[in-house]
């Protein structure tokens, strides 16, 4: 008789909404296009309207709650949050999965941001007012190498795209932790965690004037993207190497 082996099946992505593929490239293509449109010398007159604006309506009272909420898209705490959440699950179920979306959101993001950031080397709207003191028409333009790289890290804004990607994650782990603590996560504070937290940075960051309107909406534009594409893994399916099969219980169905 011969021996038969199992065959795993193939790994389906799970799905998202809006489902297919269509989303995701119209989100590409509004980078792209709205990077183009920068480097050409478009929207510069909404970024100071917009920036303009905030300067004339930031009583002290208003900068420090905005400053405040802030924090929301700070990049290392909500890394650190999702990394513990996906330890304590990992620990909880013995299994190594839950590390897994924590990992490659790290990577996602590292590849990304930063590299965008440094290609497209855009000062904020703040260095007109601050070191380096720059004249403020030319605090807009996009590709300005020649300036030394700590004060052209503008677009995209990172806290926008960190806080769409790693409140993501976080909403990801935390509901399979309370459902094996006998709580459930109801799918309108799901939704809560993974919107209202990158609109308040959004918000707040351009009123700040830390970044300028269109880095904003690159952030979330390119934020939401990279959330469709980690939402899309199928984390309980994918193969691990055989030294881990003690270690590979799903945590997305669990328990």
């Amino acid at each position: 008789m011969r021996e038969t082996t199992t065959v795993r099946p193939k790994p389906l992505l799970r799905p998202v909404r809006p489902a297919g593929w269509w989303f995701d490239v119209l989100l590409l293509a509004g980078l792209v296009l709205l990077t183009v449109a920068l480097a050409n010398g478009h929207l510069f007159g909404l970024d100071r309207a917009i920036a303009d604006w905030s300067d004339a309506h930031r009583p002290p009272v208003a900068y420090w709650v905005a400053r405040i909420l802030n924090y929301l898209g700070q990049g290392t705490p909500l890394t650190l949050i999702a990394a513990g959440l996906g330890l304590l699950l990992a620990v909880r179920l013995r299994s190594v999965r839950p590390l897994l979306p924590p990992v490659v959101a790290f990577a996602f993001t590292y590849l990304t941001i930063g590299p965008l950031k440094v290609w497209t080397a855009r000062p904020a709207p703040s260095a007109a007012t601050r070191e380096p003191f720059l004249p403020p028409e030319r605090t807009l333009p996009l590709f300005q190498d020649d300036l030394p790289l700590r004060f052209a890290q503008s677009y995209p804004s990172g806290h926008v795209a960190n806080a769409i990607v790693w409140y993501g994650v976080i909403a990801l782990l935390l509901a399979p932790l309370l459902r094996g603590y006998g709580r459930t996560m109801p799918p309108r504070l799901v939704t809560v965690v993974r919107i209202v937290p990158p609109l308040v940075v959004l918000t707040t960051t351009t009123y700040l004037g830390w970044h300028w309107l269109t880095d904003s909406v690159a952030g979330l534009l390119l934020g939401l993207l990279l959330d469709r594409l980690l939402h899309r893994v199928p984390w309980d399916d994918l193969p691990l190497p055989r030294a881990l099969d003690r270690w590979n219980p799903p945590f997305t169905s669990y328990p």
